[in-house]
Parts: C-alpha cells; structure tokens; sequence
C-alpha cells in the first residue's frame, strides 16, 4: 500500500464550473499505481467540487441558474454579509454540493465515466484562487 499527496491551485473567473479533470487525472497517472482511491478535498467554504457531464455546455448554464433559484443572492434573506452579499450563498450552495470527492482507481485510471469530469464550483462572483488537497492511496 502507498499513499501520496499533493495540494493544486486552480484560478476561477469568478461564478462558474472550472473543469478541472486533467491535471487532477494527470497527477494521479504520475503516481505509478494500479488500484486505490482519490480522494479531492477544497479548502474553501464558498466554493466546491462535483463530478458532473462535460460534454453539453447547456449543463453547466442549468446548474448555475438552479442554485441561484435555490440559494439566491438577496440581502434581506441572510444575516451573514461580511463579504457582500454573494458571501452566504456561496456558503450555502458549498454545502449543497459538498467539498471532497472520492474517486476509484482502477487500472492506473480514475475510474470515471465517459461523461463525467471533475469540477471545481466557484461560488463567488469575483475571480477566486482555490487550493484543492488531494490524498490518494493504493497499490
């Protein structure tokens, strides 16, 4: 059994899905092992990971229109504005998607379907730079 972790920064342009599959995948290839699990932590609170389709761009403009439905940016609904009033929906929409992922590694690849790729989710509407941990061990 091995382990091996790294940390990654990653720019977003601000609120929006930043696709961030290959040098997540990449890294992983570089490690050398067969079978094991990945695991993609964000450490952030107004941002978050989600695995999702990567093919129809429509995708990612539903998703972004459905959380500004649900968790919407409207001042009277929050008491917490201390970053302006995209802060606690951000914070709310993190906690709806989550922030750590954990993928197989099957056959030295991440075991991810044809469709899917692996999303950083900023939630602020200004440029963030977000640090994504990542553990990943196996054989």
């Amino acid at each position: 059994m091995r382990q091996a972790t790294t940390t990654m920064t990653f720019d977003t342009n601000g609120q929006g899905l930043t696709e961030i599959t290959r040098p997540i995948a990449a890294w992983a290839g570089e490690q050398g092992m067969e079978a094991g699990l990945l695991t993609l932590f964000c450490r952030h609170t107004s941002a978050s990971l989600l695995i999702q389709e990567n093919a129809a761009p429509e995708v990612k403009t539903d998703i972004l229109d459905y959380f500004a439905r649900i968790a919407p940016e409207d001042a009277r609904a929050y008491a917490h504005d201390y970053e302006g009033p995209d802060d606690m929906p951000a914070h709310l929409r993190a906690i709806l998607t989550g922030v750590n992922l954990s993928i197989p590694l099957i056959g030295g690849r991440l075991a991810l379907g044809t469709w899917q790729g692996i999303y950083l989710f900023e939630h602020r509407r200004a440029a963030h730079r977000r640090q994504i941990a990542i553990h990943m061990a196996g054989a």
